[in-house]
């Protein structure tokens, strides 16, 4: 029998706060979990893969082209739109997706762990492009499930949280693991290989899909979206067929007919073949992309792929929609330019050795990374949604001239300090590492900022998602949000190598600007998404 009103009245008050407050805290801790597995495969893709291959020999332009195994990040909306229609059995329509694409990342990282990257290079980067994809399929599920979960006045500092699980995960893909294979640690005896950590990464995957699996809270029943199941799917296979036809085209005609423009332009340069050849492909690959996502949109019009066609239409019925995506383009664009190619800078350009990398910009950086995230969640209390995007944004784009400054001067320039040899079990330091000056000012400012920066992004990124199409929507955003991390790698290569690195990072400094100027003009609409001072959380 149900309790009866006047039962449930008289229960104390702060009973039912106690019980809410446990369940806020749950959905928190659930979330800064689920960063950490988004984090963790990212960094194999990224900064972690870069490290390899540059001790590899691999020269930077070929590492810059080779950030394009995180495509799938960029396309994962194709694919997101499956996600919200189908729900997998036993766990739900969020838990069982995570569960499956963390089993089968682990899968996928173990095989990575078993391909040369300098004996097998196309394989090592097709393995790399799956890891890319089912990791971007992860993220679809986590997106989703965060925004889901979160009660609106929640996602601030659940953001924040967030990004501590995921800076948390790539202290230990990215700093740790370098650490781990530095050749110090390695002549000492207990130095590990690249494809050990890869496997580690994988048994650590294991782990979060027993989590995903067993702990996480449940989420109370959303509509799912009322599409024919055979259209849904038939519309995913014409968007594929139809991005195949555009690798065909951009493989076949584009790269030919970028070589045939720009032979003129490159007559009697002075610009080497090596670089020549590479600003052709990139030329060839931006025409490419021109033909591929025009044809892949009237393949899905075409199939009548409906939750793909209802969520993208449900999101651009908001006032300044197009506008929106395009300020998320821009917004973290010269934080990305910067980024792109930070670990061959450090470890080529300033000849810093992997082990005082790993330390200063993996693991003291990630932890300020974090640190700004949390109080970067705090000052959002205080200064709203878009207040907090215009001050970090411009923190973000000052960072980016300490880059510039270190380029310029060299290591050196202000005192260090040494860091004394250690060993705690899970990591270990051979000798004593010392660590430069200028490069822990820098690396300090800039994960701060970083860190400050994404937990307002991703605030506001879920305050612009319709529960309906949470995965659809979110994944959207979050690929063109991750338009500069991924499609800057190429130009970034060629460009640092044409120009100097001095340079490229004053270009990276004024690719920030146009956000902030777009930023201002926005400033109404983006205020209209804040929340009001005071607003519950809900109750599961």
């Amino acid at each position: 029998m149900s309790e009866p009103a006047s039962a449930a009245r008289a229960r104390p008050p702060l009973q039912r706060t106690a019980a809410q407050r446990v369940a806020a805290w749950h959905r928190l801790l659930a979330v800064t979990v689920l960063g950490f597995a988004s984090g963790l495969p990212l960094a194999l893709t990224g900064q972690a893969m870069q490290a390899w291959l540059s001790l590899e020999g691999l020269d930077v332009a070929t590492i810059g082209f080779l950030s394009l195994v995180g495509l799938p990040y960029t396309f994962k909306f194709l694919w997101a739109p499956l996600m919200d229609r189908f729900e997998l059995p036993w766990l739900g329509r969020r838990r069982g997706w995570l569960v499956l694409t963390q089993l089968a990342l682990a899968a996928v990282l173990w095989l990575l762990a078993d391909t040369s990257p300098s004996a097998a290079l196309r394989t090592f980067a097709l393995l790399a492009v799956l890891t890319a994809f089912v990791s971007a399929s992860q993220d679809v599920v986590i997106d989703a499930y965060r925004t889901d979960l979160l009660a609106p006045a929640e996602r601030g500092l659940g953001s924040s949280l967030n990004v501590l699980g995921y800076r948390l995960a790539m202290i230990v893909s990215g700093g740790v693991a370098l650490i781990w294979t530095d050749p110090a640690n390695a002549l000492a005896g207990h130095g590990w290989s690249w494809p050990g950590v890869y496997r580690l990464m994988a048994a650590l995957m294991l782990g979060a899909a027993a989590v995903s699996a067993l702990l996480l809270p449940r989420l109370p029943h959303a509509a799912v979206p009322r599409t024919v199941a055979r259209n849904d799917l038939l519309g995913f296979l014409a968007v594929v067929a139809a991005v195949a036809v555009g690798v065909v085209l951009t493989d076949r005609a584009a790269q030919p007919l970028a070589r045939a423009l720009l032979s003129p332009v490159f007559a009697g340069s002075s610009l080497a073949p090596a670089l020549q050849a590479k600003w052709a492909e990139l030329l060839g690959l931006l025409m490419g992309i021109g033909v591929t996502l025009p044809l892949a949109a009237w393949a899905a019009r075409r199939a009548r792929f409906e939750t793909l066609l209802s969520g993208l239409a449900n999101y651009f019925a908001q006032p300044g929609a197009a506008a929106f995506l395009a300020f998320i383009v821009l917004y973290k664009l010269g934080d990305a330019f910067a980024g792109s190619l930070m670990t061959p800078f450090l470890l080529k350009a300033m000849a810093y050795s992997p082990a005082e990398v790993g330390v200063v910009n993996k693991v003291i950086g990630l932890w300020l990374t974090i640190g700004g995230a949390l109080l970067g969640g705090a000052l959002m209390l205080k200064l709203g949604l878009w207040r907090a995007l215009l001050a970090f944004g411009l923190l973000q784009m000052a960072s980016n001239l300490g880059f510039w400054w270190l380029a310029v001067h060299g290591p050196g320039v202000l005192p260090g300090l040494t860091l004394p040899a250690f060993d705690w079990g899970v990591v270990q330091l051979a000798q004593a590492t010392r660590v430069d000056g200028g490069l822990l000012m820098v690396i300090a400012f800039e994960n701060l900022s970083g860190g400050m920066g994404t937990a307002a992004f991703v605030a506001f990124l879920m305050s612009l998602c319709n529960q309906r199409f949470t995965a659809t929507q979110f994944a959207l955003l979050s690929a063109f949000a991750s338009v500069g991390r991924v499609w800057v790698g190429p130009l970034a290569g060629v460009l640092a190598e044409s120009i100097g690195w001095a340079s490229f990072f004053l270009v990276s400094t004024v690719a920030a600007v146009p956000a902030l100027i777009m930023l201002w003009k926005l400033r109404a609409s983006i205020r209209a998404l804040e929340v009001p001072a005071g607003a519950a959380a809900a109750d599961d």
